[in-house]
């Protein structure tokens, strides 16, 4: 007897979105280099630091201590404790345990707070540039994203005016992401009380700012987040943060969030239903990067300053490029505007900045992120979380290849 096999069809939610670009990048330097190729790799979002050795040593104690079981579904006592303590210290602002969830990364707390909260038809408003992954993951929980236009001339920040304008009956979130994925741009205190007055007007909708990188600030003064900024909305802000940039943990899948006791509720019962709960060794570890030795920020902190200013430095010299000057965060968004219309060596027009990224990868063997993937073209993203020999070598490649160009 034969008998057929349908073809799998994915669930709808599945076909609204579309692979992550920084995956794909990634992915596509892997495959050049297992050819032989090199590649000066510009695309990777994690620090090349080791993780600091007393979050390591923690961690191993943690496994001969026999902390191998299930943990509460929004982690361990100690690590609530020093997520409590982190954010006290950080921010002056004071969370209770049902005000805190974990998950395994930042990402999957994002993701999750979309699932808890998004019904067909709620509108979540994201200031473009914006991480790619944000709409993605609205479209993936029945909402439907906004996209915000930002301008140069305000840095790629949203405005109170703009906010204002985009705000409809139907808008569930506001999502802010500073310093930002891919710009690096930090908003300053009064530019949050402004955001926070016209939010104050629109009771129904919520803010989830996205901190991850807050400890990464190139300024003299520490990133200031919208529940400090504007605390009459301070019940309807989610911060979400992790350990991945910060501590050089992205591979321990660490990340949490602070607010709303009933948002944070809704999170944990998915949790519960999904994961159950993150990785306890994780959690011992996240708990010492937390609250331990902090000399690892200030160190790579230091060190990242001096590769922004050097591939600044680098980008603005070449013909056509115009980088944004980063607050934070480890990437260049670099303006390609001036590239568009010339002509490869082989007599290819470049239309896009898509077209441009893939020159430079295979003219140049540079792999950077064409703008567009982060909702404004034509741009590139480029990571400086790489030595300054790749990044000095990436830049010559740049150059040259641009150069080539007609």
């Amino acid at each position: 007897m034969t008998t057929t096999t349908t073809a799998f069809v994915p669930a709808r939610r599945v076909q609204r979105i579309k692979e992550s670009p920084s995956s794909a990048a990634a992915a596509r330097v892997r495959e050049l280099k297992a050819q032989g190729r090199r590649i000066l790799d510009l695309t990777v979002g994690e620090p090349d630091f080791d993780t600091p050795a007393n979050v390591k040593v923690e961690a191993i104690r943690a496994i001969e201590a026999g902390e191998t079981k299930y943990t509460p579904v929004n982690g361990t006592p100690r690590l609530r404790a020093a997520i409590r303590e982190r954010m006290l210290r950080t921010t002056g602002v004071e969370y209770a345990d049902d005000q805190i969830t974990v998950g395994g990364g930042g990402k999957q707390v994002i993701y999750l707070t979309f699932t808890a909260s998004l019904d067909e038809g709620d509108e979540v408003i994201i200031p473009a540039p914006y991480w790619v992954s944000y709409p993605d993951m609205v479209r993936a929980n029945d909402g439907t994203p906004v996209i915000l236009e930002t301008t140069a001339e305000n840095r790629y920040k949203v405005t109170a005016e703009a906010l204002r304008a985009a705000i409809t009956p139907r808008t569930k979130w506001l999502v802010l992401n500073a310093p930002s994925n891919p710009t690096g741009v930090l908003y300053s205190r009064d530019e949050l009380e402004a955001l926070g007055r016209v939010l104050e007007d629109a009771p129904h909708v919520r803010v989830l700012t996205d901190e991850i990188y807050d400890e990464i600030v190139f300024g003299d003064e520490r990133a200031v987040g919208l529940a400090q900024a504007a605390p009459a909305i301070r019940d309807r802000v989610l911060t979400v943060n992790g350990v991945s940039k910060s501590y050089a943990m992205t591979g321990w899948r660490l990340g949490y969030a602070v607010g709303d006791p009933g948002v944070v509720k809704a999170i944990n019962l998915l949790q519960s239903q999904t994961s159950s709960c993150p990785s306890s060794i994780t959690q011992a570890a996240a708990a010492e990067a937390l609250t331990g030795d902090q000399s690892f920020i200030d160190e790579s902190v230091s060190v990242y300053r001096e590769r922004r200013d050097r591939a600044v430095e680098l980008l603005s010299a070449i013909d056509g490029l115009t980088p944004v000057t980063p607050d934070g965060a480890f990437y260049l968004f670099v303006d390609c505007s001036g590239l568009i219309g010339r002509r490869t060596p082989d007599g290819t027009v470049l239309e896009n900045d898509q077209d441009l990224t893939l020159y430079l990868l295979d003219h140049a063997g540079v792999a950077v992120i064409q703008g567009s993937a982060y909702g404004v073209a034509p741009f590139f993203r480029m990571s400086f979380a790489t030595d300054l020999d790749t990044i000095e070598a990436g830049a010559a490649a740049i150059a040259g290849a641009v150069a080539d160009l007609r």
